[in-house]
């Protein structure tokens, strides 16, 4: 059957459809006559559908019908479930063979058909070829890594050190800084734990971990390490684990107090900065640059616009000898395959044994990982982990994987890397920080409003709407390619050169309104003692 203008199919297998914009009861559409309102982006029944039936999009599996259901109509949580988990790994391969008679969105005027087994990306999903730069500006560091801000930075080992690393850092005010140009800020980055806890085990060792990958990151310049004195995270554990040469730290204990620890702070930031500010921006390969990759508040929008659009940017990043880091286990489930098709079977295990462990810790939570879509997510049109994971794996292009790290482990591969993480955005981005990533892709269908300091983070809007809405907070809209203004790869370019830009020294939208300190949240796996 031929699918109404209002309506999208992604793939030619398809048996649902998402509306371009809210329908109303009773609507007639050709063949078809809506029986409920369908809200923008949620799917519509292109066929009648008994219950356990399958339900395709992107050409595979997102749920399966709860009951009957007819076609044309709204299909979400009240009718669809999540398959069991011998549904979920199955992941049979829908055939794409029959020739789409269907409307698609389509960059090139025709309806465009994904290869069996990937997320389709409405276009030729070559990286994109026109002409590009070869570099970007950046600080060249001792080690040989490359920052894309010139930041200093106050770590903290616990909690209780917060405050004092705060008020050391107010004290470097724009006005004080505005003699060291080329410094980005002086930034104290604190968190709520590090004491009262175990001192050995997973989750000491993810702390710090966490705290010495940004010790060591190329947007640092310098940092001071502040601790309170007593507590079970010592600084001395942290040190051992950085590759920076003299790390300066120092505990309020042993300074005599709250007052005396923050002039002691100042005074050794007042003396990292006139060697931070002779530090030039020059020019650098493009392979110095680690971007991670995130998505939050997505829509259904987010797996059609801006996730294929940013993984296509990726590609020709990669190509040119980058990296880009996929996170956020927890939203891949469902969509695994489509990385696993492209690794060795020693990282495809390790991906895989990263799943099994997220499924064993969600169960002894009394959790399951379909629980993961937020009512946000839900009411964008997105109802199982499957489907928003489809959408989200979009994002990492279609590069070989090449690496899979724990938590904040350091990248040590070029090319496409995957980060174990929670699928909580700034826990995620915290750790693919420290695991390198040295400036942020985000992208959003419902609005999120992201920033992390000492990288930039860029924000992309899945639709023109979100950006007009949110203009403040959007760096890029890639809600062009659903108005059919742009091509996928034309976005695909856009984000590629404002990576550049970007990573050259322009601000993104995030940084002028002042994000990235509160964002900086390592994960906590402990119990609290």
């Amino acid at each position: 059957m031929s699918v109404p203008s209002q309506l999208v199919q992604l793939h030619p297998s398809d048996n649902v459809a998402i509306a371009r914009q809210p329908i109303a009861a009773n609507t007639q559409l050709d063949q078809l006559t809506t029986t409920s309102e369908i809200p923008a982006g949620h799917k519509v029944a292109l066929i009648a559908f008994a219950p356990g039936d399958r339900i395709l999009k992107f050409g595979q599996l997102i749920g399966l019908a709860s009951q009957p259901i007819a076609p044309s109509e709204h299909i979400h949580s009240h009718n669809m479930v999540a398959p069991t988990h011998d549904g979920h790994t199955s992941h049979t391969v829908i055939s794409t063979e029959a020739s789409p008679t269907n409307t698609v969105i389509s960059t090139e005027g025709e309806a465009q058909r994904s290869r069996s087994g990937e997320i389709p990306v409405f276009s030729d999903s070559h990286p994109v070829t026109s002409a590009h730069p070869d570099h970007f500006l950046g600080y060249l560091r001792p080690n040989g890594r490359v920052g894309t801000r010139n930041y200093i930075g106050i770590l903290t080992t616990v909690n209780c050190s917060a405050t004092v690393a705060k008020r050391i850092a107010a004290h470097f005010t724009p006005e004080r800084l505005a003699e060291f140009p080329n410094i980005s800020g002086v930034v104290a980055l604190t968190h709520s734990t590090g004491c009262g806890m175990a001192g050995e085990g997973e989750a000491a060792d993810v702390l710090r971990r966490t705290t010495a990958g940004y010790a060591d990151h190329p947007n640092f310049a310098d940092v001071l390490l502040l601790g309170l004195g007593c507590e079970q995270n010592q600084a001395s554990n942290i040190v051992s684990l950085t590759t920076r040469e003299n790390v300066r730290s120092t505990t309020i204990q042993a300074e005599g107090g709250t007052r005396a620890a923050i002039e002691r702070g100042i005074k050794e930031i007042e003396a990292m900065l006139p060697a931070a500010n002779a530090i030039q921006r020059t020019p650098q390969p493009l392979s110095k640059l680690i971007i991670g990759l995130q998505c939050g508040g997505s829509d259904a929008w987010s797996g059609v616009t801006a996730n294929p659009a940013l993984g296509l940017a990726m590609d020709t990043l990669i190509a040119a000898d980058g990296s880009a880091i996929l996170s956020e286990t927890p939203e891949i489930f469902g969509a695994e395959h489509l990385l696993t098709a492209r690794a060795t079977s020693t990282i495809s295990r390790a991906l895989l044994a990263r799943i099994a462990w997220w499924q064993a810790y969600t169960e002894r939570h009394g959790n399951v990982l379909d629980n993961n879509p937020s009512p946000g997510n839900k009411a964008g049109g997105l109802t199982t982990i499957l489907e928003k994971s489809l959408g989200a794996v979009a994002k990492a292009g279609s590069t070989p994987l090449r690496e899979v790290l724990e938590y904040a482990q350091p990248v040590t591969q070029h090319g496409l890397i995957f980060m174990d993480s929670p699928g909580y955005d700034p826990v995620s981005a915290t750790g693919q920080i420290a695991s390198g990533a040295n400036l942020i892709c985000f992208t959003t269908g419902r609005g999120s409003v992201f920033g992390a300091k000492p990288v930039p983070s860029i924000k992309l809007a899945t639709t023109s709407g979100l950006f007009r809405r949110m203009n403040e907070d959007m760096d890029i809209n890639c809600g062009t390619i659903l108005d059919g203004t742009e091509t996928l790869p034309q976005v695909a370019a856009r984000i590629f050169e404002t990576v550049i830009a970007t990573a050259s020294g322009k601000l993104t939208h995030s940084e002028e309104l002042g994000f990235g300190e509160e964002e900086f949240q390592p994960w906590i796996m402990s119990a609290v003692l």
